[in-house]
């Protein structure tokens, strides 16, 4: 049987309710290789970026492996930055949502008491930079001789950082029977080193098409006044004569919002997002594909599993809370090879989180200015 959505994959009803709140439906290529035969106990090397669903690759099967009847850290997930043990502990958590597992973050540059103090509650996972894992570890804070999966996350960064003696001392302390996975954007030589030390007999998924179709994308973002946003995006629809394209936002309630006032303007929108039944979700699904409607407001829900051919542009109205998030729903335009546009208007308060986005992608996100400069580049 061909694995193409979660449902098909053989994951608990407590998981697979969380991958359902997230609104992950279809499996992005990395998942469908790597799920299995880290359920299975395998060894894995996968290559991925960040924003292609590597975290739920390794953090379902992870979650879904672990009892959590034993309050002791059975996971280990080690990440290059502060930035990404957050990101990554914080999508782990809601893979998690249905299953009494504790997962804590650890990562210098904040007091370490408090994070002792969750340790010594009894944590089940933990996800963290080398540096202050050795800390803890030094101090006799972590515990590591029950974990039995260990994830080396953009291990290539990671190399690049120095960290290759910090990797060492920490697996040295645990057990040698451990499942060890490694992801990494890059498969280079000093990376099968790390393969050939810590692995055993390893699955390689080595996904060339996992990178999300960035290259025939154009991306622009353009920073502006969060009151003025309705009216610069009017000009953004108007201007450049816009009528297949998803917008998304933050919310429901400003979902449902934005797609009132574009009605209110005479477009052809309706709003998708979770506080609908799946019967009238999938009614405005239809409805779009169909091409009955030009435009879509959407939150996240609608950033995964919405395989529609033709949408020109995707409009990030809200700039997305989690930096990944960005790249699932651009990945919802520049289908099959065609071109797309994404444009992500930026309040002034969503500066920083717009930042993150950009130090994730290798490609030009191109900042505009004025509206004339968007047109003549389309």
């Amino acid at each position: 049987m061909s694995i193409q959505s979660f449902k098909d994959l053989p994951l608990s009803m407590e998981v697979l309710n969380s991958i359902r709140d997230l609104g992950f439906e279809k499996l992005f290529p990395i998942q469908a290789h790597a799920i299995v035969p880290l359920l299975n106990g395998k060894d894995v090397i996968g290559q991925a970026r960040t924003g292609t669903g590597k975290t739920a690759a390794f953090g379902v099967p992870m979650v879904e492996r672990i009892n959590p009847k034993i309050r002791k850290v059975q996971g280990l997930v080690l990440v290059p930055t502060r930035e990404l043990a957050i990101q990554v502990a914080k999508h782990i958590k809601f893979i998690a949502n249905h299953m009494k597992l504790r997962v804590l973050a650890v990562y210098g540059g904040e007091p370490i008491h408090r994070q002792i103090r969750e340790l010594s509650r009894g944590t089940h996972i933990v996800v963290g930079t080398p540096g202050r894992t050795i800390d803890l570890l030094e101090r006799g804070q972590l515990n590591l001789s029950s974990t039995k999966i260990v994830v080396l996350d953009e291990a290539d960064r990671m190399l690049d950082m120095g960290f290759i003696e910090d990797i060492d001392h920490i697996l040295s302390r645990t057990p040698s029977n451990r499942q060890t996975s490694l992801f990494s954007a890059t498969i280079d030589k000093n990376v099968i080193k790390i393969c050939n030390r810590y692995m055993k007999n390893p699955e390689k998924i080595l996904v060339s098409k996992d990178e999300i179709a960035l290259t025939q994308m154009k991306q622009f973002y353009m920073l502006v006044n969060p009151y003025n946003k309705f009216e610069i995006l009017l000009d953004i629809l108007e201007k450049n004569q816009i009528d297949r394209a998803i917008i998304f936002c933050k919310t429901r309630r400003g979902t449902s919002k934005l797609s009132d006032k574009l009605k209110r303007v005479g477009y052809n929108v309706k709003a998708l997002h979770a506080g609908f039944t799946q019967s009238q979700r999938n009614h405005v699904i239809t409805e779009f594909r169909e091409g009955k409607l030009g435009l879509l407001t959407a939150t996240d829900v609608a950033s995964r599993g919405l395989d529609i051919q033709g949408i020109t542009h995707i409009i990030n109205y809200d700039v997305p809370m989690e930096a990944p998030v960005y790249f699932h729903r651009i990945g919802r335009t520049a289908r099959m090879g065609q071109d797309g546009t994404a444009i992500t208007l930026v309040g002034y308060g969503e500066i920083s989180g717009f930042n993150n986005i950009k130090a994730l992608t290798k490609t030009t996100i191109e900042e505009i200015t004025d509206l004339p400069t968007i047109q003549t580049l389309f």
